[in-house]
């Protein structure tokens, strides 16, 4: 059983090695990200170059409940041009959601439900472009999600400045 757990622990090694090895050797994990602006409640950054560049833009919720017990809490939209990927809405909690959830997120009147995976929610790629469209004509936006503790939340996000910080990301990425 000793010599077992002797050649797990070598592969386990081998392959924090080789993750990491990935993980610096990639340009865009690499690099630390370049700040290109902060519009109102928002702020772009691109990280990488070319078509590795990843742009994106951020902002923190006005208000969030649980915020002591929590980590981190954050809304983003990001583009990945080598893959393809554009207006990727995804949602950092601060805590892992109640498995198998859904997280509704809403604009103005208009709701979407995102689903979830550990501490993250995401839109379905067909609600993506809907959901960056309603978030540069509004206000205020709200992520309703339940933690895996099973505690409702409900966080509120400033859309001042979203329009101004989504355009730079545009520019930033090479798109209209």
């Amino acid at each position: 059983m000793q010599k077992h757990n002797s050649i797990i622990n070598a592969h386990l090694v081998i392959l924090i090695a080789v993750i990491s090895l990935f993980i610096t050797s990639s340009p865009t994990l690499s690099k630390e990200p370049k700040v290109i602006g902060k519009f109102g409640d928002w702020q772009t950054y691109v990280r990488g170059e070319k078509k590795d560049r990843f742009c994106y833009i951020v902002s923190k919720p006005k208000k969030a409940s649980l915020r002591s017990r929590r980590g981190d809490i954050f809304l983003m939209v990001w583009h990945r041009p080598a893959t393809k990927e554009f207006n990727v809405v995804q949602v950092d909690a601060g805590y892992t959601y109640k498995k198998k959830s859904e997280v509704k997120l809403k604009v103005g009147s208009s709701e979407w439900t995102l689903f979830t995976r550990g501490g993250n929610a995401w839109a379905l790629g067909k609600d993506d472009a809907a959901i960056v469209k309603a978030m540069r004509k509004g206000m205020r936006l709200t992520i309703r999600g339940t933690s895996s503790r099973n505690n409702p939340t409900t966080d509120t996000y400033s859309l001042k400045g979203v329009t101004a910080a989504h355009r730079a990301m545009n520019k930033a990425c090479g798109r209209r």
